[in-house]
């Protein structure tokens, strides 16, 4: 299924000047956006299913990025809070627009 135009400008934004958007991983995964410097790794996911959300956070946890940020829709934002703290990542999750973020611990 081919990624939306909002996703992909979510993604080059996050990536931000010089980034890398499509980063390949080592377990052959594919996380979104990778920052020139390689501190902010972002995984961007549109989904409403708490599966697809721990998928994106267990990509998330292979990066070994200072900063780990799920970006979702802004309805879905406690579902991710719950999906990374279950698959034990540390990082931040905010919303599409990028106007509310939570940090989970």
């Amino acid at each position: 299924m081919s990624k939306s135009t909002i996703h992909k400008q979510t993604q080059a934004k996050a990536a931000g000047k010089g980034g890398n958007t499509e980063v390949k991983l080592k377990n052959k995964k594919i996380l979104d956006a990778l920052t020139a410097s390689g501190q902010k790794a972002t995984e961007v996911e549109r989904s409403d299913s708490q599966k697809m959300l721990e998928a994106a956070a267990r990509r998330l946890k292979a990066r070994r990025s200072l900063q780990k940020v799920l970006q979702v829709p802004q309805p879905n934002m406690s579902k991710a809070a719950r999906a990374m703290k279950k698959t034990g990542v540390k990082g931040t999750v905010k919303n599409m627009t990028s106007t509310k973020r939570r940090s989970v611990r």
